[in-house]
């Protein structure tokens, strides 16, 4: 009887010991790391319930629980692309390469947030589901781009 006892309380103890430790592990990272949640920010951003209608210089890419689609698209100079969530969580569109951001504006996400200019390629907030943010490309070249929030989902823009 004393055997089996003591077996339960080493048992509790044990996995006591592995919930309290796998609970408070905080990863710490020297990176910006912003706090995301599906609340709207203060930061002023754009955000519209239904993104406008796509005219000859407005192209759209949707955000899916699957990612952007399209993935690739091609545009000309100065034409517009609004990223529009119609998935079931925020997303954050944001230049290439994750965590950084620097590839179109060659700035960090540090310098560039909030981007007051609309000048960075990075909505440097989440996007709520149902809203849109838009970015006019203004350099030709090839830009990728990724969700900050989920940045397995990814894409490229040409601009000719």
């Amino acid at each position: 009887m004393n055997k089996v006892i003591t077996t339960v309380v080493i048992a509790v103890i044990i996995l006591g010991g592995y919930f309290v430790l796998n609970n408070s592990y905080q990863p710490t990272s020297a990176t910006y790391q912003p706090q995301i949640t599906d609340q709207p920010t203060e930061q002023p951003i754009e955000q519209t319930p239904t993104a406008p209608a796509a005219s000859e210089n407005e192209n759209i890419i949707t955000y899916t629980d699957s990612g952007y689609s399209p993935n690739m698209l091609t545009i000309k100079n100065g034409e517009t692309v609004i990223f529009k969530n119609q998935s079931s969580k925020s997303m954050w569109p944001a230049s290439a390469m994750h965590p950084t951001h620097r590839v179109y504006s060659d700035t960090s996400l540090d310098d560039h947030c909030p981007d007051t200019t609309n000048s960075s390629l990075d909505a440097c907030t989440g996007i709520l589901p149902g809203n849109s943010w838009s970015f006019k490309f203004d350099k030709t070249g090839s830009w990728g781009f990724h969700d900050h929030l989920n940045p397995k989902n990814f894409g490229k823009i040409t601009v000719e």
